[in-house]
């Protein structure tokens, strides 16, 4: 070839390079994980035709090299592979349609090593950051002659023979001024470590540096930034516990050990390798993203793997690899793939069973790990059906005494003594020992089971129960008194009139303290004589919708409403009885006559609505009528007032009601220093 070569470059549109900038990548800082991967398929290339005998020359130094010429204003990426003929540009340069990887691996679709990428539309991802490509080749090829092709970005191009000593390609890039920070060595350095670091060539950027003279200076050493080997690349068989935690902290420097990892390994249906992490999860609920890695034949594909992986794998850390993931990839286009939802799916089955082995090999070491790891699997069973399916095995339930049962142990445990007179097995659980302290010894000196639900996801994950166990319902320690949480028979009715009933409402009403976003229905039970005067329990429908209301913005409706308490006097206690026996001497007689009147009141109100034509009362009617429950509300008011005034003298009423409320840490401020106060002249 004695001539400059002219020619247009053969593509289906007008210009391929807008369409490149726009939609084949995402970030301009693509065009170097591209440029290398190319590099690291032409050296595979020529091993591969070297094993096959296809290549008979010396191998030599099998590297990847990128370099930078400030001065130049050039990025060069440099490889000894296979190089190209004037004849190889042609077709799959000047062709943008032909993929030299597709028709290579056609012919070694058995043994080659990874071809990574098509190569041809990725290298024009070059034209992202350059004015100004060359290419600068030398085939393998006995008798080969060195070519240089340039291009401008434009669809004309230029080639020509050129002098080139040493085997491969320099694809030299000619940075346009609005890329010039990938002329920077640290950038570049940055970018290699991000896309290349598991690359399976040696890449080389730089030289090593060392301090010297008060400042870090270039040594002679070529400064290598990859791991060729990498954990996942090796057969499990292979490595010990220490190798995989070395190369957890080559991925995360700096993070605790891991719980322990999953080894993905499979080639039917699909080519599938990788090393999943349970990490220690430092708060309740920390889902963050970026924690799993994707790669293509160990080319850093994205960290933005939502929609790839099941959300709740999103809690894992670690690295996933498939020659069946594109490395040409936006988000959406992963979500669509349909080799990315096998892949999906089979990481999920492999996850789980994984899981259930290691319950199985030594669940001591389990239940050792479970309250790091039970986030992960109640969010996985919340959010994956076939992932909840398989975790019914090995899912595990912790009692306050702080052991560990599977769902099957645990319906054996209790049923014989938790089974309500509907025939549902009750599961008792508390949220914080602490506080519900009271009621949790209540239920246990009962001979109940109490579980502990304090995780974040707790109030979900008990209605998934409740929806997969058949005849179970879960009730809080605190949502009633503790004859209650599991009724073997119908309530006993407490023994008291309507107006003794009526009465001690108003007085146990009139003592409560306002208490920011609550309010207090009082009741009265017929309970044990040892059991404590007032208890307060919380509906558990109500509280459940306001817990999972934290966390699911369309659900704030719950949220904004007060927490609802049942204020139960038990009617059996000495104390209650005194209170009783007292206001029944004292404040009954006062409310007796303003109960007559009340009763008097409403027979008129009733026999004037009674005596209206057509359900409409006439003017004079009306007018007599709003008169009358004026009255009404006049009794009642006075009714309040004397059962507030009763209920002010009587220091245990309002005593019994603050111990309740303090035990529930719903006594504070003002109220605690009063109730504290009171105590000390009670003493």
């Amino acid at each position: 070839m004695s001539n400059v070569q002219k020619g247009t470059i053969g593509v289906t549109t007008d210009n391929i390079f807008p369409v490149i900038k726009k939609f084949l990548y995402s970030d301009h800082e693509i065009f170097l994980r591209e440029l290398v991967s190319n590099a690291i398929d032409a050296t595979q290339k020529l091993k591969t035709l070297s094993s096959f005998g296809d290549f008979k020359g010396e191998l030599g130094t099998m590297d990847v090299k990128v370099t930078i010429d400030k001065e130049a204003g050039t990025l060069t990426v440099s490889d000894h592979g296979i190089g190209m003929t004037a004849e190889d540009i042609e077709k799959y340069i000047n062709q943008i349609a032909f993929s030299g990887a597709e028709e290579f691996l056609a012919k070694y679709k058995d043994t080659a090593n990874n071809i990574i990428g098509h190569f041809g539309l990725g290298f024009y991802s070059a034209f992202m950051v350059a004015k100004k490509v060359e290419i600068r080749s030398l085939s393998y090829k006995e008798g080969a002659e060195a070519v240089k092709w340039e291009c401008d970005g434009s669809p004309e191009y230029s080639m020509e023979p050129i002098e080139k000593a040493e085997r491969g390609t320099d694809i030299v890039l000619y940075i346009d001024d609005e890329n010039k920070k990938f002329l920077e060595q640290g950038e570049i350095d940055l970018l290699l470590k991000k896309y290349c670091r598991f690359l399976p060539v040696p890449v080389i950027s730089g030289k090593e540096q060392e301090w010297k003279d008060g400042k870090m200076v270039d040594t002679d050493r070529d400064k290598v930034i990859n791991n060729t080997e990498p954990t996942w690349t090796k057969k499990p068989s292979e490595l010990t516990d220490a190798d995989y935690r070395e190369f957890y902290h080559e991925l995360y420097p700096g993070q605790e050990d891991p719980l322990f990892w999953i080894h993905l390994n499979v080639d039917y249906p699909f080519t599938l390798t990788g090393v999943l992490f349970f990490p220690k999860i430092k708060n309740n609920f920390e889902l963050t993203k970026n924690r799993i890695q994707l790669y293509c034949n160990q080319v850093y594909v994205t960290d933005s793997v939502e929609g790839v992986v099941p959300d709740f794998m999103m809690l894992l850390q670690g690295v996933i690899d498939s020659p069946d993931i594109p490395l040409n990839v936006s988000r959406s286009y992963l979500q669509a793939d349909t080799a990315v939802k096998k892949i999906s799916g089979y990481i999920t089955k492999k996850v789980a069973s994984r899981l259930e082995e290691i319950f199985k090999n030594d669940r001591q070491d389990f239940e050792k790990k479970w309250d790091d790891i039970r986030i992960f699997i109640e969010y996985g069973m919340l959010t994956d059906e076939k992932f909840c399916d398989a975790a019914m095995k090995f899912v595990l339930l912790k009692d306050t005494e702080g052991h560990y049962y599977t769902l099957d142990e645990y319906r054996e445990l209790v049923a014989a003594s938790q089974t309500d007179k509907d025939g549902q097995v009750v599961y008792i659980y508390a949220t914080d020992p602490v506080a519900q302290y009271t009621y949790i010894k209540a239920a246990t000196d009962k001979g109940y089971n109490v579980l502990l639900m304090d995780g974040q996801l707790d109030s979900h994950f008990i209605g998934l129960l409740e929806s997969k166990l058949q005849n179970v319902r879960f009730v809080r320690v605190d949502s009633d008194v503790v004859d209650n949480l599991i009724p073997k028979a119908d309530k006993r009715a407490a023994d008291l009139t309507a107006e003794e009933r009526d009465m001690l409402t108003g007085v146990f009403r009139s003592q409560i303290p306002k208490v920011e976003k609550a309010e207090f229905l009082v009741s009265f039970e017929d309970l044990s004589a040892d059991a404590n005067p007032i208890l307060i329990t919380q509906n558990e429908y109500m509280r459940r919708m306001k817990d999972m209301a934290a966390m699911q913005p369309g659900m704030a409706f719950y949220g904004e409403l007060p927490d609802s308490y049942n204020m139960i006097v038990n009617v059996n206690s000495p104390v209650i009885k005194r209170i009783k026996e007292a206001a029944d001497k004292e404040l009954l007689p006062k409310l007796q006559p303003l109960n007559a009147d009340i009763v008097s009141t409403n027979d008129q109100i009733k026999s004037l609505r009674d005596g209206a034509t057509d359900g409409k009362l006439s003017d004079d009617d009306q007018h007599k009528v709003n008169h009358l429950e004026e009255s009404v509300a006049h009794y009642r008011k006075q009714e309040d007032e004397l059962s507030a005034s009763f209920g002010k003298e009587q220091a245990l009423v309002k005593q019994v009601i603050d111990l309740a409320l303090l035990a529930n840490g719903l006594l504070k401020g003002e109220d605690l220093n009063a109730f504290i106060r009171r105590s000390v002249s009670l003493l």
